[in-house]
């Protein structure tokens, strides 16, 4: 299936639910935007009129890649341009209530081995677990959300629920 033909809604919301998503997140998306479109592309359309001149185009491994690489990127473009225009972008360093966990907070949690994990919580396309950088729509930051500091809060691992405590909630400074 191609990716811009998948609903685009978060898993476990309804459709038509907002893409949250941090300024600088919304900025990396701008930026793979204009890469794709003013740099790349124009490169592979080149290299595929150059490819298409030589003749036959059956046996034509440069005009067969570079055919296959352009509807990756007019694939990846289209996606880009969707979630773009549904994107809501949310400053965490604007957050008034400061003292519960929102979009965008850096929260540290104790586990029950004493353990403490540290995530910030981002919009779906900027998540990376590996760095910490969770989905809003995520399992542990659903839990999270609205949690303040002292709070103990049920959150669903792979190897069942765990109760966990809130230790600190930080945003960025404004």
């Amino acid at each position: 299936m191609d990716e811009d033909d998948e609903d685009d809604t978060p898993p476990g919301l309804p459709p038509g639910t907002p893409f949250y998503m941090t300024p600088a997140g919304h900025a990396a998306l701008q930026a793979e935007l204009r890469q794709l479109w003013n740099a790349e592309r124009p490169k592979v359309v080149e290299i595929v009129s150059w490819a298409a001149s030589l003749g036959d185009r059956s046996e034509n491994a440069d005009y067969q890649y570079g055919k296959r690489r352009l509807r990756e990127i007019d694939r990846r473009v289209r996606f880009l341009r969707k979630r773009l225009e549904r994107v809501q972008v949310v400053d965490p360093a604007a957050q008034a209530r400061r003292e519960q966990v929102f979009f965008g907070a850096t929260v540290t949690y104790a586990r029950e081995d004493d353990s403490e994990v540290t995530v910030t919580i981002v919009g779906v396309d900027e998540a990376e677990a590996e760095r910490g950088r969770i989905s809003w729509v995520s399992p542990v930051a659903r839990a999270l959300l609205k949690a303040r500091e002292g709070d103990l809060v049920r959150i669903r691992t792979p190897s069942g629920p765990e109760e966990v405590e809130v230790v600190t909630i930080r945003y960025p400074e404004p």
